[in-house]
């Protein structure tokens, strides 16, 4: 599957397991977009990462290991968006292979569920493309956190 996206989608994966062990792939993804990846660590629950967003930049989420509630919203105004904006809210677990694929404008916040938590982050910019597209707003703005 092609990586022009201009609304949140998810991709499936597969998982395979037999007796050498377990496979879990992305065999519908194509990586033409992306520039560059780094992995989030998250030892502890409690950590709430965002919101960050990028006007201009796509990202893709996969868990590699333990869970994250991943929420997307697109802001109405960069400078002062509404408080009343409703994210799309995802599960994404290591036991689910899917990616989820972000379109330009959108911010995005993260928080683990599970203790040890990896989250393997794509890029389509480059770090210095980035660093000059980057919003950042309160974690708490349109999700409630204490409930996931």
């Amino acid at each position: 599957m092609p990586c022009v996206i201009d609304e949140v989608r998810v991709i499936k994966g597969e998982i395979f397991v037999d007796e050498r062990g377990q496979i879990s792939s992305m065999n519908n993804f194509a990586f033409s977009d992306v520039k560059r990846f780094y992995m989030i660590h998250h030892p502890d629950i409690a950590v709430v990462r965002g919101w960050h967003a990028h006007q201009k930049e796509k990202k893709w989420f996969y868990c590699v290991k333990g869970e994250f509630t991943l929420g997307l919203v697109r802001p109405d105004n960069w400078e002062k968006p509404s408080q009343d904006l409703e994210p799309e809210m995802f599960s994404l677990t290591d036991k689910d292979s899917k990616i989820v694929c972000v379109p330009e404008g959108y911010a995005n916040c993260l928080k683990a569920t599970k203790e040890n938590s990896i989250l393997l982050v794509l890029s389509g910019k480059s770090l210095p493309e980035a660093y000059n597209d980057s919003w950042r707003y309160d974690k708490d703005m349109w999700v409630d956190w204490s409930r996931y």
